[in-house]
């Protein structure tokens, strides 16, 4: 299953601003734990791992486990130094990454 996503900052920042960065990944969440229509559980099927990159640095992780909802939802922040892309990478238990790019142009502050 591809999973997508919905990715919210801007395009453009001065020089040692710091800009919030805005993420929805659409992913079931599924615990393991309920039961489908017929009694029968609901296999695992969880987001495990987050991680932006800037500048070929980790700016920002997070794990994620079963009790997170249906689509998760992560809002963090980035102060921003060169003009460079912000790489994102969504990692499920199933194997499946997803990843997105988006270009931020740092102005002199």
């Amino acid at each position: 299953m591809a999973a997508a996503s919905r990715i919210r900052m801007p395009e453009r920042a001065k020089a040692g601003e710091i800009i919030e960065v805005r993420t929805l990944m659409f992913h079931p969440m599924e615990s393991g734990f309920r039961l489908d229509n017929k009694g029968q559980p609901i296999p695992r099927h969880i987001v495990e791992d987050f991680t932006c990159s800037y500048a070929g640095a980790i700016v920002f992780r997070a794990r994620l486990y079963p009790a997170v909802a249906t689509n998760p939802y992560v809002v963090f922040h980035v102060r921003a130094t060169v003009s460079d892309e912000l790489l994102f990478r969504w990692t499920d238990d199933h194997g499946v990454v997803v990843t997105e790019r988006l270009r931020l142009e740092v102005t002199p502050g």
